[in-house]
């Protein structure tokens, strides 16, 4: 009897010793290229029956293969079911869903991801949005405060308040309050200032000390003759520019070469707002105008050098603004603007200690407060030092220089050298003739774009 012949098991294709080009398994086998035709790069296993993917070995981090129970490894993409016979296939084939985001078994809950994901980052930013415009609004009361454009109130509200509270704390007695507020509203009724801060007569003093003593100075220049005013408790904070025009305003007045202000009374702050506006409807600095939306009366707004040119300008007044914008001296000083001012007092050629000129006294700007330059002294080893009269400098202070013999020691409060002036800008307001009708039309077309001039 004839045995039975072996029953032999089919041959199976050896799918680890595939190339790119070589021997193919019994059967067609598709032709594998780009990695982005993987997934069709499929053969049907012929002991499973399940579609394999073949193709070129990549390298790339091994798979865990499942078994086909017949010794073969096999591995089954997560996503799809694909099984591929080489783990690195598996590898780019899962790389491919994951770069194109094909989940065809969870496309509802891909799309509810999405929206999910898009409906947080929208309230994100509308938070974030809604953080940044509060910040933006608090910034912005924060310097209306500062520069006294939100509406608590000008000088008057001011000088009530903190006379009240001069009252209440028993700083003032009641029948002197109810003095000072008659003195108030009286000044404030006729705009005219009550002069109860002001000072006169320091100039002459320090003429004669000049003359008699200050040994270590070699010249010094001094201005026309004004008078000094303090601010007051409705405009202690904010005042300081409209005390400074006050001052220069007391010199023009004493000066006869200004005849176009004669009888002129010094105006008190609400009447120098006033003032400032009229100027605006003039037509001089409509850029400054619109900054304050064309009021000032009632506010605590601060003034600087452009509402000091438009209001001078408007008196029939030939100034100048000049911007020393930057510091040209060593640690951050600025010896041009000590040079210039030399050289608006000084007619050169002087001979005498003390030269007493007909010039007006300055106006200063710099960031936060203005000051009045009234002289300038040339010391004997060279150096130049500012005079300047300070309308936070109080009333009683100043009224001491009156009242003993002054030595250099008192002066400090009146000098600044160099090195103080340290800010990193400074502008400075020059009055220089009297306008004609002319020039001032002329002035006022100027101003619709107000420039200074530079130095250097």
């Amino acid at each position: 009897m004839r045995k039975n012949p072996t029953k032999r098991k089919p041959s199976l294709p050896d799918t680890r010793r595939l190339k790119d080009v070589g021997e193919k398994p019994q059967g067609e086998w598709p032709q594998v290229g780009k990695p982005e035709l993987m997934k069709a790069a499929q053969w049907k296993h012929p002991c499973t029956g399940r579609n394999t993917c073949v193709g070129p070995a990549t390298p790339g981090r091994d798979l865990q293969p499942e078994n086909n129970g017949i010794g073969l490894p096999c591995y089954e993409c997560p996503f799809c079911q694909l099984v591929c016979s080489n783990c690195h296939i598996l590898q780019e084939h899962v790389n491919l869903h994951l770069e194109e985001s094909i989940f065809p078994h969870d496309t509802a809950g891909s799309s509810r991801d999405f929206t999910l994901a898009k409906q947080l980052q929208e309230e994100e930013n509308q938070k974030r949005r809604s953080e940044e415009s509060r910040k933006e609004q608090e910034q912005f009361q924060t310097l209306q405060r500062q520069y006294g454009l939100d509406n608590s109130g000008g000088y008057k509200k001011q000088s009530m308040q903190n006379m009240e509270r001069a009252v209440a704390q028993g700083r003032m007695q009641p029948y002197e309050y109810h003095v000072k507020k008659a003195e108030m509203l009286e000044s404030l009724a006729i705009g005219v200032d009550n002069g109860q801060t002001k000072t006169s007569g320091v100039l002459q003093v320090l003429s004669q000390y000049y003359q008699n003593c200050g040994q270590d100075v070699k010249r010094v220049w001094l201005c026309s003759p004004l008078d000094h005013f303090f601010t007051s408790l409705g405009d202690k904070g904010w005042g300081c520019g409209y005390r400074n025009f006050q001052m220069l305003l007391s010199s023009l007045l004493k000066n006869g070469l200004f005849a176009c202000l004669k009888d002129m009374p010094i105006p008190c702050i609400p009447k120098i707002q006033l003032m400032i506006e009229n100027s605006w409807k003039e037509g001089f600095d409509p850029q400054g105008a619109t900054h304050f939306n064309h009021k000032l009366q009632g506010t605590k707004a601060w003034i600087g050098a452009c509402e000091i040119y438009s209001l001078l300008s408007s008196l029939n007044l030939k100034c100048r603004i000049v911007d020393f914008h930057k510091a040209t001296g060593p640690s951050g000083t600025h010896p041009l603007l000590f040079q210039w001012v030399l050289n608006y007092f000084s007619s050169g050629g002087e001979s005498q200690k003390v030269v007493c000129t007909s010039r007006s006294p300055i106006y200063l700007q710099h960031q936060g407060h203005s000051r009045t330059i009234v002289g300038l002294e040339e010391k004997k080893n060279g150096a130049y030092c500012l005079l300047v009269f300070d309308p936070g400098c109080p009333s009683q202070d100043m009224r001491k220089l009156l009242k003993q013999e002054i030595n250099g020691s008192h002066l400090k409060m009146l000098r600044r050298f160099a090195g103080s002036l340290k800010h990193k800008q400074y502008q400075i307001v020059a009055v220089e003739d009297v306008l004609n009708p002319q020039e001032k039309d002329a002035r006022i077309q100027a101003s619709k774009i107000l420039t200074a001039d530079r130095i250097p």
